[in-house]
């Protein structure tokens, strides 16, 4: 059985006054705190959640 990838996402910009969606995307990822950082397995869903707030958040696989 291998283990599943994962990747690290740290919030590096605030939520706050940005469009509709994204600050609610960033609760979704478990960040609503500039610096806070979750590591999140790597699937599609994920994926298309860090892109919607790319600019707000810094990866690291």
């Amino acid at each position: 059985m291998s283990e599943a990838k994962t990747f690290k996402v740290t919030q590096i910009a605030s939520g706050n006054g940005r469009k509709p969606g994204q600050k609610e995307t960033l609760v979704g990822l478990g960040l609503n705190k500039i610096g806070r950082e979750r590591v999140l397995e790597d699937t599609p869903s994920t994926r298309g959640m860090v892109r919607k707030v790319a600019h707000l958040v810094k990866v690291e696989d």
